[in-house]
C-alpha cells in the first residue's frame, strides 16, 4: 500500500484494472474502478478498440485510469495481469529500457507503444503495483472485468 505522508503527492488513489478480449487479437474491451478513501470517490470506467488484444486492453485500463488523475498522487495499482505487474515487479520494463526496447532474446519489445505511454501517465505520480489472482471473488477486480467484457460486448454489438 502507499504511504500517507509522501510530500508533494496529493490523496493516495487505488485503480483496479482490467482487459478483455474476444479472440486474441479481437475485439477487445477495459475496465476500471479508480477509488479515492480520502475523498470518497469512487469511478468506473470502460471502453473498447475492435481489433486488439487482451494484453493490450489491460495496459490501456491502466494508462485511461492514471490520465484522469488530475494531480500527482499515491497510485497502487491492482492488477490481474502478470504481464503488466511483472514488466515492474520483476524488472522486465528497467531491462527493455536498458536494451533499447528489446527483450533478453534481442527481439523487439511487444506493445511498446503502450508501454511508453504508461510511462508517461505515470510519470507524475507515485505508482505502486500489486498483482492479485484474477476471477478469484475480488469485488473491485470483478467489477473491472465487467466492465471490461460489457465495454466489449457494446461494441460488438453497434
Amino acid at each position: 500500500m502507499a504511504a500517507n505522508n509522501d510530500s508533494g503527492f496529493g490523496p493516495e488513489v487505488f485503480i483496479y484494472a482490467d482487459g478483455a478480449c474476444s479472440g486474441n487479437p479481437g475485439p477487445g474491451g477495459w475496465g476500471v474502478v479508480l477509488k479515492c478513501p480520502e475523498q470518497n470517490l469512487v469511478k468506473r470506467m470502460s471502453g473498447a478498440e475492435p481489433e486488439t488484444t487482451n494484453n493490450r486492453m489491460e495496459l490501456t485500463a491502466a494508462i485511461q485510469a492514471l490520465r484522469t488523475l488530475k494531480t500527482p498522487c499515491r497510485v497502487t495499482v491492482v492488477t490481474d495481469s502478470r504481464y503488466v505487474a511483472d514488466a515492474f515487479r520483476a524488472g522486465w520494463l528497467r531491462n527493455w529500457l536498458r536494451n533499447g526496447w528489446k527483450t533478453a532474446n534481442r527481439q523487439p519489445v511487444k506493445n511498446s507503444d503502450l508501454w511508453r505511454e504508461l510511462m508517461d501517465a505515470m510519470a507524475p505520480h507515485r505508482v505502486e503495483w500489486e498483482w492479485i489472482r484474477g476471477h478469484s471473488g475480488h469485488p473491485e477486480n470483478e467489477i473491472a472485468d465487467s466492465l471490461a467484457v460489457e465495454a466489449r460486448l457494446r461494441y460488438e454489438r453497434r
